[in-house]
């Protein structure tokens, strides 16, 4: 395997973890970048850049990027916390107080931080939205609003899988008049020229690789395809769960290579970037300048690894815990230590930023696994950094 790019001394083992990961574990293009108190330490990518690229396919490049899925939840949380760190949104407020039309279906309770936490109540749709709707800027918004609640919120928490892009999307809107997209871009990604995007702009299209499901090599144990416990299957083979529903709320699953896919600002799962650009995203919350200072002052960054949701999820039927927009060190998410905050994506990906030891992560793939959280791949290249700390 070509491995191309660099470690700094000590982490050599983050190079081999990623070489194991395309011979044992099926990566056929992927990235990793770690940072650690605002130095770059790792920067890796190797395989082809689409997914089907095989034997003589194009090469990942320096500059390669990928839809991250679900790790997009933790790069749009940014939004929301540098506005409460601004003074212009209260998490203790009634989301209604900022959307109105929000207070329909039994929601009227429902606090921001609820929203930011899985605890809005609202992770599925009794209507699912088709591609387009999705994706028009008005539809997913009107959807969330007038549906009901399955829970009261606040009492419980479950994976808002899909519908957080619109909750959360309009609850910017509202607070700030621009999209959640352009407001990351402004205020975030573009004065440090992070590679990251919540809305592809047209002059980026090129840069992106294709991406698709794999299977795990043949016969190798402990590989991608681990077997799930019994009550995790049976929410999945169930159309009626609200396990299969709050994934299914686009229906059908939208086309993730398609340039509206790419183009769309949907902060729950089309996110692009780069590993760079993902692990950039929290070395700047940690400190990426001179003076050590980052966006996210102290107190933001206590917040961001504040449990606000823990125990038994109702969507994906296993103990999860949340803070305000991430999900938190625990068995199903896996991070560097117990202060960890980050977000994985749904078959491979992940960002996360750990404040005791000043790590920033990223890691992004074409290969889509079966997993949902803890993706083998990821984990033991956290492990490997975890050991050269």
């Amino acid at each position: 395997m070509d491995i191309q790019g660099e470690v700094a001394a000590g982490f050599e083992a983050v190079r081999d973890a990623f070489v194991r990961n395309f011979e044992m574990l099926g990566d056929r293009g992927a990235a990793v970048a770690v940072y650690r108190d605002g130095r770059k330490v790792v920067d890796l990518w190797a395989g082809t850049r689409d997914v089907e690229g095989g034997e003589g396919g194009e090469p990942w490049a320096a500059g390669t990027a990928q839809v991250v899925r679900s790790a997009t939840k933790g790069v749009a949380a940014v939004v929301p916390l540098l506005l409460h760190q601004r003074g212009l949104l209260d998490l203790d407020a009634p989301v209604g107080a900022y959307w109105p039309e929000f207070k329909a279906g039994g929601k009227e309770r429902a606090l921001v931080r609820d929203l930011l936490a899985h605890r809005a109540g609202v992770p599925a749709l009794d209507t699912p939205l088709t591609p387009g709707q999705a994706v028009d800027g008005v539809s997913g918004a009107r959807a969330v609003a007038g549906q009901r609640a399955f829970w009261e919120p606040g009492t419980d928490h479950g994976y808002h899988a899909q519908t957080y892009s619109w909750l959360l999307s309009e609850l910017v809107l509202q607070v700030t008049g621009a999209s959640l997209g352009q407001w990351l871009a402004q205020e975030v990604t573009g004065p440090r020229g992070l590679e990251f995007w919540i809305g592809l702009p047209a002059g980026e299209t090129g840069r992106v690789g294709r991406v698709g499901p794999v299977e795990p090599p043949s016969g190798m144990a402990g590989g991608l395809k681990a077997r799930p416990r019994r009550n995790v299957a049976e929410a999945w083979a169930d159309p009626a769960s609200l396990t299969r529903r709050a994934f299914a709320a686009i229906t059908p699953l939208p086309d993730e290579n398609a340039p509206e896919f790419r183009a769309a600002e949907l902060p729950a799962s089309a996110g692009i970037g780069t590993a760079r650009g993902l692990a950039g995203v929290y070395a700047a919350l940690l400190g990426d300048t001179e003076d050590g200072a980052g966006l996210f002052g102290e107190r933001t960054r206590r917040l961001a690894g504040t449990e606000l949701s823990s125990g038994p999820d109702r969507v994906l039927v296993v103990n999860t815990r949340f803070g305000p927009g991430y999900m938190l060190h625990s068995p199903a998410s896996p991070l560097l230590s117990a202060g960890s905050f980050g977000h994985p994506g749904r078959g491979g990906s992940l960002g996360f930023a750990d404040p005791e030891t000043g790590v920033a992560f990223g890691y992004v793939t074409n290969s889509h696994a079966k997993s949902v959280t803890a993706d083998p791949r990821a984990q033991a290249l956290v492990r490997a950094v975890r050991g050269a700390l």
